[in-house]
């Protein structure tokens, strides 16, 4: 007898916004550590978009330019982590 195993939508939400948070803590601090060569990364990343604007006068990062994007991405990660997850346990009902 073959098992299928099922996703856990609610796990891999949980897997996908904590890697998410992860990962945006680190882009923050490399950003706050090393300005030049994490511009210069975004913008090669991004097919040569100038982001130098992002360096502007009053522009600075504080906590909450910090915590604002990293609720939202975290909370957009756990929604697509668990919404695949159950639209792949709903086709593997499917097949």
């Amino acid at each position: 007898m073959e098992t299928t195993q099922r996703y856990r939508p609610i796990a891999l939400g949980c897997a996908l916004a904590l890697t998410i948070a992860i990962m945006y803590t680190v882009c923050a601090a490399l950003w706050v550590i090393l300005q030049e060569p994490a511009l210069d990364f975004v913008n090669a990343l991004f097919h040569g978009l100038d982001f130098r604007k992002l360096l502007a006068p009053g522009r600075g990062f504080g906590v909450g330019t910090f915590v604002y994007p990293l609720v939202v991405l975290s909370a957009w990660g756990f929604i697509t982590g668990a919404l695949f997850g159950a639209i792949g346990n709903w086709l593997r009902i499917r097949s």
